[in-house]
């Protein structure tokens, strides 16, 4: 391999370091400064029956049709409303009726949504009632437009909100650092880590990490329930990661770290977001198939006391596939004669194969001889 000259070493580093900064950009800042509403799932429930139940519908109806790119509202019974609510598939309903001969109108959320898309939701459906209100207070002799009400079922706190995120990131970070070491410290003994090393690591990092991270949850809030539901999916994600690590680092070594590294990124980026409020190429390119989103969103989910919601067991399949793959990873032998000669990169030490003795001056002309006690000298 040719020498670096200074020139060529000076621009290769300032197209490493722009390339670097720029994929931090992409994959951090810009999918939030790209973010705006698109198709943010909404419901608007109105009642079965009733002398109202027409006009209400009607209204309904209009507010449907124009509501725009920005909103995707759903018309329905109260009762599917809230259905679709428990079920995370519209992030806020606005509740239509008539009392008193005056209609009104509520807007509900859950605290086991996403923070980000109920705040979209809340503001658009409260501006919508509204509206709404005015328009149905003109029609009905006598009717007044009151204010549009605020109701949050499943209530949690601001910390149940930002947990969630918290304890993803931790459990990669820490099952990352662990893996990351052992490759390191390995070359450099020139110990190899076999598969079942490898997860042995993953199970003792996975558990300490576990521990740590409910420690901290009850320091952040001890009002947060740590049941054996929410202890076992920290686990179950702590150890899929960590499989899944070792299991790159296994077969690329420490140079997965390039790709191991970045991810830890995308969790604070993306996983905060719902896929209506990022832009269409980070909702295909980043959200589509981060893992973050899933333990955290099955979280949030249990830490509202909605164990039901239908996050928490696709949660557990996706994470329970990760520990699956991370196992193949793992099976797949390195195998390669490079990867094989590799015994101290660090030191920069190859086994060559050769007695270099047998290399050195006058060596192919002399012969060792032997004496009586069996000691041998050149």
């Amino acid at each position: 391999m040719a020498r670096m000259t200074q020139p060529r070493l000076v621009v290769l580093t300032a197209v490493v370091g722009t390339l670097v900064a720029g994929i931090i950009a992409l994959v951090t800042f810009g999918a939030q400064a790209s973010a705006r509403p698109d198709g943010v799932p909404v419901a608007v429930a109105v009642p079965d029956g009733g002398p109202a139940a027409t006009q209400l519908r009607a209204a309904a109806g209009m507010l449907a049709e124009r509501a725009g790119e920005q909103l995707d509202v759903e018309v329905t019974s109260p009762d599917r409303a809230m259905a679709l609510l428990d079920d995370k598939d519209v992030y806020g309903v606005l509740r239509l009726t008539v009392e008193g001969g005056s209609p009104s109108a509520t807007v509900v959320v859950s605290g086991a949504v996403n923070p980000a898309g109920t705040q979209v939701a809340e503001l658009a459906l409260t501006e919508a009632g509204q509206a709404l209100l005015g328009q149905l207070a003109q029609r009905v002799p006598g009717a007044v437009a009151g204010p549009v009400d605020l109701q949050q079922v499943h209530p949690t706190s601001l910390s149940a909100r930002a947990v969630p995120l918290a304890v993803v990131a931790v459990a990669w970070l820490g099952c990352l650092v662990a893996g990351a070491a052992l490759t390191f410290l390995a070359q450099r003994s020139g110990v190899r880590i076999g598969a079942v090393g490898r997860i042995v690591s993953g199970v003792a990092a996975s558990v300490l990490v576990t521990g740590l991270i409910v420690g901290y949850v009850a320091l952040w809030d001890a009002t947060l329930p740590l049941g054996w539901d929410v202890v076992g999916l920290i686990l179950l994600t702590s150890l899929a990661f960590a499989l899944v690590q070792g299991g790159l680092l296994h077969l690329a070594g420490i140079k997965a770290m390039a790709l191991l590294g970045p991810l830890y990124l995308v969790a604070p980026a993306v996983t905060n977001q719902v896929p209506e409020l990022l832009h269409p190429a980070y909702r295909t390119a980043l959200w589509s198939w981060t893992p973050f989103r899933f333990p955290a969103e099955a979280l949030r989910s249990l830490f509202a006391g909605t164990t039901e919601a239908p996050d928490v067991m696709l949660a557990v399949w996706v994470l329970t596939g990760m520990l699956a793959a991370g196992l193949v990873l793992l099976a797949v032998p390195r195998g390669s004669a490079g990867q094989q000669a590799e015994a101290h990169p660090a030191n920069g030490v190859v086994d060559v194969g050769v007695d270099e003795t047998d290399r050195l001056p006058g060596a192919e002309r002399e012969r060792p001889a032997e004496h009586g006690d069996r000691r041998v000298r050149r």
